[in-house]
């Protein structure tokens, strides 16, 4: 607490804070109040006040009227304080980075990676603010022209998870900003002090070049806030990011109402390793995937499908490999990987490993929770390595803990079935330095994941593409290339200067 508390204090987070803001304005609210602990060492970091109805409703009415002027400010002048946003964040990174790592348990260097992220999306989206593109095309009537072009939608909600605090948001929210729009974030109820700390950064930025306030909302709460947040009408897009089971819940009221969802949900991740891949890559990406985050990413590498001929070399490397894993105090960066987020994570973690068993698996690297005064939290377990069958059920289950399942394969198809076998599809990755695998595994008969890497792991994508994945995992994409379409209103339009009014199809409609 001793190393966290100048951090606090720069960052603006106090014993107590209010959760809910319209930018500058902190607004009391009678919600819930919410008791952050550090999964770190149990102890609390705060407390913070989450919406109620009343709040809630008037930070919607102060974002929707601040959308009428933010619109119309040129898209390059908002990148310019997307600009200064990310110049802001470059600053913060060091004191960020390691409330990140304290609230949510991750290393040091991971909560350093998570704001340099931010920075990234922010570089990204000030170059968009000059390129948000429409079409021209030829019309089949004389004397006139079409064309495509964007407008800004409106409010853009955003539901964040407690795995990448920070850094999601700011997916959505700097490039919604460039876009025109408005945001009202709600974070997770177990990482709240993070939201408070990037409030208060953006909130400098946006006074000093007098944007509006209810630009940059925030609504901090449980569930019940993120239903509100689903149901009302005057918030067109609904960022989502979590489970499955919240995904659907968000996308059956965001759509009851004709609004659009974007989801971004649950991940169950393969590698293959080819008996043609090098295997000091595969070793080294398959153990990053596995223990990175302690194995509560999205983008978690939870199985690994190893062909025949080197199932038996990569398990002794990687159970050598695990044998150096360091655990412990996240803000140590000799350590390699810090606690889970709860008891309650803890818990689904140890019934995962007793399902494994039940099921018939057995187990190359045994887990366990870890206990003593360096673990006092009750957080801490050890990675596991279980040997089993993809159709087992907890398999085809997404555990947000690091449990490792290895699958032997005998031929490229068969990894590629086993590979795609599972209801989620976010990302895949294939470790071979054989050119028609590495094809196959791309091609339309091969990985079904928003995400296909070869020769390198499942996780640490970059901002530069399309972030998300299919079935399961909810179709949404966010952060790179084209992304920022769905956060902006799309209109065709058709200009006559002509004398006459010829009709398309070449109907005549005469009187």
């Amino acid at each position: 607490m001793q190393t966290i508390l100048p951090v606090l204090q720069e960052l603006g987070i106090e014993a107590v804070n209010l959760g809910v803001s319209t930018g500058n304005n902190w607004i009391p609210s009678k919600g819930p109040i919410i008791v952050s602990i550090s999964p770190v060492d149990g102890k609390e970091i705060g407390t913070v006040y989450s919406a109620d109805e009343n709040s809630f409703h008037r930070v919607v009415k102060t974002s929707a009227k601040a959308f009428q002027q933010w619109r119309m400010v040129p898209a390059p002048a908002r990148g310019e304080v997307v600009r200064q946003i990310g110049e802001a964040l470059r600053k913060a990174k060091a004191s960020l980075g390691m409330l990140v790592s304290y609230e949510m348990g991750k290393s040091y260097q991971e909560g350093l990676g998570e704001v340099q992220e931010m920075i990234d999306i922010c570089d990204f989206a000030v170059g968009l603010s000059r390129q948000l593109h429409g079409l021209t095309m030829h019309s089949e009537r004389p004397l006139h022209r079409m064309y495509e072009q964007y407008h800004p939608l409106g409010i853009v909600g955003i539901i964040s998870a407690f795995n990448f605090p920070v850094a999601v948001w700011s997916w959505n929210s700097m490039l919604a900003w460039v876009c025109g729009d408005t945001c009202i974030w709600k974070p997770s109820e177990k990482t709240p002090l993070c939201s408070i700390a990037c409030q208060n950064i953006v909130a400098k930025v946006f006074n000093d070049n007098n944007v509006p306030e209810g630009v940059s909302c925030i609504v901090n709460g449980a569930y019940k806030v993120g239903q509100w947040i689903s149901e009302n009408e005057d918030i067109p897009l609904v960022s989502a990011t979590g489970s499955v089971r919240m995904g659907k819940l968000v996308a059956k009221a965001v759509g009851a109402r004709l609004g659009r969802p974007l989801l971004e949900l649950g991940g169950n991740n393969a590698i293959i390793i080819s008996e043609h891949a090098d295997l000091d890559i595969a070793i080294h990406g398959a153990f990053f995937g596995a223990v990175g985050t302690a194995g509560q990413r999205c983008t978690t590498t939870r199985r690994l499908i190893v062909h025949e001929k080197v199932y038996e070399k990569v398990k002794q490397r990687l159970k050598k490999a695990y044998g150096r894993l360091r655990i412990g105090n996240p803000l140590d960066t000799k350590n390699h990987m810090g606690p889970l987020i709860d008891t309650l994570a803890v818990q689904s973690y140890t019934n995962a490993l007793k399902k494994v068993k039940e099921e018939g698996g057995t187990f190359l690297v045994e887990g366990g929770v870890l206990t003593g005064k360096k673990y006092s939290s009750g957080c801490y377990v050890k990675p596991a390595i279980a040997e089993v069958k993809n159709h087992f059920s907890i398999v085809q289950q997404e555990t947000f803990a690091p449990i490792l399942y290895l699958i032997k394969y005998k031929d490229i198809d068969e990894a590629i079935e086993l590979q795609n076998g599972v209801k989620q599809g976010l990302s895949s990755s294939i470790m071979t330095m054989h050119v028609q695998e590495m094809e196959k595994f791309l091609s339309q008969a091969g990985s079904d994941c928003g995400i296909a890497n070869v020769n390198i792991g499942t996780s640490g994508a970059e901002i530069g593409g399309a972030f998300g994945g299919e079935k399961e995992t909810g179709g949404g994409r966010e952060s790179g290339s084209d992304s920022w379409k769905i956060y902006m209103r799309r209109q065709t339009n058709t200009i006559n200067y002509g004398a006459t009014l010829p009709l398309a199809q070449g109907i005549r409609f005469d009187f």
